[in-house]
C-alpha cells in the first residue's frame, strides 16, 4: 500500500505522500524502481558515501599510475620514449574504456549496477597486479652491472594484463561514479540544485588529496621499501572503497536506464538522411512530438525545437505514406527532444576535440617531468632522505586542492555579485582561463629545461649522470600544471555533465573522461613521430641521455601546439550557446485535485 501512494504521489506530480512526506520530482527511484523520500534518501548524506569510495579509489589508481614511468624503466628496464609511450598507451585506454561502461549503464544495466560489475573487475586487475611485483617469478630480473635483461613475456604479459585489466574495470566504474554522485541532487529542488554547483569542486578536491596521499607516501614506500607493499595498500584501499559505496547503498537514489544514447542519436542522423529530400516545416509545431503529460508522468525533460543544425529537424518530420502517418517505420520519425538531444551531444564534439591538445599536456607530468627529475639532485639538505622523482607530482596535486578551495569559497563569492551566474564565471571561461595558464606551464618547463641542459653541459654531463642542481628547479612546472588543472579539469568534467542532455548524463560524463583518452594516445603519437623525425636528422629531442638530447625543444613545440589549440577552443567558445531545456512541473491542488501545468526555462549557463 506505501509502494501504490508513492506511485500515485509521483504520477500526479506532488511530489507528496501520505503523512505529507516530500518525494523527489526528477524521476529518482530506489534500486526495485519505487519512487524515494527527499529526506531519506540522496543528498549530502549520500554523496559521502560517494566521496569517501572516490578518495580511497584514486588512492589506488594513482598509486599506480604516479609512479608507473619509473617502474617500467627501473625494473622492466625500458628505455625513456619506450616507457613514457606504455604510460600514455595505458592512460589512453583506462579514458576511452568509459564510453563503453556509459553505454552497458544507459542502455543495459543502469549506472549502479554496472559501476558495481566495473568495480569487480577493477578489484582483480588491481590484484594481478600485485602479484606481479611480488612473486619472484613474476618479477623481472635485476640488473647485473650495467647489464638489465628485459622482463620475460610471461612476466611483461602479466603485468601488462593487470593494467589493461584495471582498464576495463575502470571504463565500468568512472563514468558513472561521478554521475551517480551528481544524482543524489534534485534539479527540480532549488536547494538541492544549488548544492549540485559546489559538488563537482568537491569531488575534486577529495580525489586529488588521495591523488597527494599516492604521489607522496606511496612513491616513497614503492622506491624505498618495496613494490609489494607499494602496491599492496593500493590494493586493500580499493577493497575498501568498493566496500564503503557498498554501504551507502540503502541511502542512494537511482535513475532508471532510458536506452542507449548512441542509439538514438544514430536514429535521428539515420532518419534524417532517409528522409533528405522532405522540406521542414516553417511551423515547428508540425513536427513530431510527444504530448506533454508522457514527459511529466516520467520526470523527463521536453525540448523545444531550434533551427541549428536544421537538417536534422527533418527526422521529425512526419513522412505521410499513402495518406496516413502511421505507417512510418519505426526508425524513420524522432520526436523534437530526441532530434534536440542529439545536437546538443554534437555541438559538444567541437569542444571536445580541442581538449585532446591540453590533455595531451597533462600526461607530460606522470612521464617526461618525471623522467627529468631522475636526472638531478633529490637530496633535501645535507641529509640522505631522497625526494622520489615522481613525488614532485604532489605538487600538482596541492596546488590544485588550494586553487579549487580559493575558487570555491573566495572567488566565486566575489565575481557573483558582479556577474550575476550562480557559478561566478561561465564553465567555457573557466576553462578558457586554464587553458592559458597550460601555455604558461609548458613555456615554463621548456626555459627550465634549457637552463639544466646548460648547467649539464657547463659541468661536461652530456654523455649522462645526476646533475648538483636540486629537483626543486622543476617546481615552477609543477606548480602552474596544478593551477591549470584547478580551472581546466573541474571545469571540464563539469562542463560535459552539465550540458550533456538529461538522458545522456552518463554520455556527457564520459565525453569528459574520452579527451583523457585521446590527449594520451596523441601524445605517444606526438613523442614517437618528433622522435624519429629529429633522430633522422642526428640528434633526437627526445632520448634516454636526457643531458644529450633536446627536450627543451619538445617543450617548446608543445607549448606553441597549446597556443593554437587555445585560440581554436576560444572561437568556438565564443560561438557556443549553452542548453536551455523546458522542464514542466505539475501541482496539484489537494481541495480540488486540479492539475496545473506551468513551464519554466531551466538555463543551466547564462548566454557567453
Amino acid at each position: 500500500m506505501a509502494v501504490a501512494n508513492q506511485s500515485l504521489a509521483v504520477e500526479d506530480g506532488t511530489g507528496t505522500g501520505a503523512g505529507g512526506k516530500e518525494y523527489t520530482q526528477d524521476g529518482s527511484v530506489d534500486l526495485r524502481g519505487n519512487p524515494v523520500l527527499r529526506s531519506k534518501r540522496g543528498g549530502w548524506t549520500a554523496c559521502t558515501f560517494i566521496v569517501v569510495y572516490e578518495l580511497f579509489e584514486r588512492m589506488a589508481y594513482y598509486g599506480i599510475a604516479a609512479n608507473l614511468f619509473i617502474y617500467l624503466t627501473d625494473k622492466m628496464h625500458q628505455g625513456t620514449v619506450e616507457a613514457s609511450n606504455n604510460v600514455t598507451n595505458w592512460s589512453g585506454t583506462v579514458f576511452l574504456t568509459p564510453l563503453l561502461g556509459a553505454y552497458v549503464a544507459d542502455a543495459y544495466l543502469g549506472r549502479y549496477w554496472t559501476f558495481v560489475v566495473g568495480s569487480a573487475i577493477y578489484l582483480m586487475g588491481m590484484l594481478l597486479l600485485t602479484l606481479s611485483v611480488s612473486v619472484g617469478a613474476l618479477k623481472p630480473p635485476e640488473c647485473v652491472g650495467k647489464v638489465c635483461p628485459p622482463a620475460s613475456a610471461l612476466q611483461a604479459g602479466v603485468y601488462f594484463g593487470g593494467l589493461y585489466i584495471i582498464a576495463l574495470g575502470n571504463g565500468g566504474t568512472k563514468p558513472n561514479i561521478s554521475t551517480i554522485g551528481a544524482d543524489q541532487f534534485d534539479d527540480f529542488d532549488a536547494r538541492e540544485k544549488s548544492h549540485k554547483l559546489s559538488f563537482f569542486n568537491w569531488w575534486m578536491f577529495t580525489i586529488f588529496v588521495g591523488i597527494l596521499f599516492s604521489s607522496t607516501v606511496l612513491v616513497y614506500l614503492q622506491d624505498n621499501v618495496s613494490w609489494s607493499v607499494g602496491y599492496g595498500i593500493p590494493t586493500l584501499g580499493l577493497i575498501a572503497s568498493i566496500a564503503i559505496f557498498l554501504a551507502g547503498t540503502p541511502v542512494y537514489r537511482h535513475k532508471l536506464p532510458q536506452g542507449s544514447a548512441f542509439t538514438r542519436m544514430g536514429k535521428v542522423v539515420g532518419a534524417a538522411l532517409r528522409k533528405w529530400r522532405l522540406p521542414v516545416p516553417a511551423d515547428a509545431k508540425e513536427l513530431h512530438e510527444l504530448e506533454l503529460e508522457a514527459y511529466t508522468k516520467k520526470h523527463k525533460f521536453r525540448m523545444d525545437s531550434t533551427n541549428s543544425m536544421r537538417f536534422l529537424n527533418k527526422a521529425a518530420v512526419k513522412d505521410v505514406v499513402g495518406g496516413s502517418s502511421s505507417a512510418v517505420a519505426k526508425w524513420s520519425l524522432c520526436t523534437v527532444t530526441e532530434v534536440e538531444e542529439t545536437k546538443q551531444i554534437m555541438k559538444l564534439i567541437p569542444l571536445l576535440v580541442t581538449m585532446f591538445v591540453p590533455c595531451t599536456l597533462i600526461a607530460q607530468t606522470n612521464t617526461l617531468f618525471v623522467k627529468q627529475g631522475t636526472t638531478m639532485n633529490r637530496h633535501m639538505g645535507a641529509g640522505s632522505f631522497e625526494i622520489p622523482p615522481a613525488s614532485l607530482g604532489a605538487f600538482v596535486t596541492l596546488t590544485m586542492l588550494v586553487a579549487i578551495v580559493v575558487y570555491d569559497r573566495v572567488f566565486v563569492k566575489a565575481v557573483r555579485r558582479h556577474t550575476k551566474n550562480p557559478r561566478g564565471i561561465s564553465l567555457l571561461t573557466r576553462m578558457g582561463i586554464g587553458l592559458l595558464v597550460q601555455v604558461l606551464t609548458m613555456g615554463t618547463a621548456s626555459l627550465i629545461e634549457s637552463q639544466r641542459l646548460s648547467y649539464a653541459r657547463s659541468h661536461g654531463l652530456q654523455t649522462g649522470g645526476k646533475l648538483r642542481l636540486s629537483i626543486f628547479v622543476l617546481l615552477p612546472q609543477f606548480v602552474l600544471m596544478g593551477l591549470a588543472d584547478a580551472f581546466l579539469v573541474v571545469g571540464k568534467i563539469e562542463f560535459f555533465y552539465d550540458q550533456a542532455p538529461e538522458s545522456m548524463k552518463s554520455l556527457g560524463t564520459a565525453l569528459s573522461l574520452t579527451a583523457y583518452g585521446v590527449g594520451n594516445v596523441l601524445s605517444s603519437f606526438i613523442l614517437s613521430l618528433v622522435t624519429r623525425v629529429t633522430g633522422r636528422r642526428g640528434s633526437p629531442w627526445v632520448a634516454d641521455n636526457l643531458n644529450a638530447a633536446h627536450l627543451d625543444y619538445y617543450y617548446a613545440f608543445l607549448t606553441l601546439l597549446a597556443a593554437a589549440n587555445c585560440v581554436v577552443f576560444a572561437v568556438l567558445a565564443h560561438r557556443y550557446k549553452y542548453r536551455a531545456e523546458s522542464t514542466d512541473t505539475i501541482d496539484v491542488d489537494m481541495d480540488v485535485q486540479a492539475k496545473r501545468e506551468a513551464a519554466k526555462k531551466i538555463h543551466s549557463e547564462p548566454m557567453a
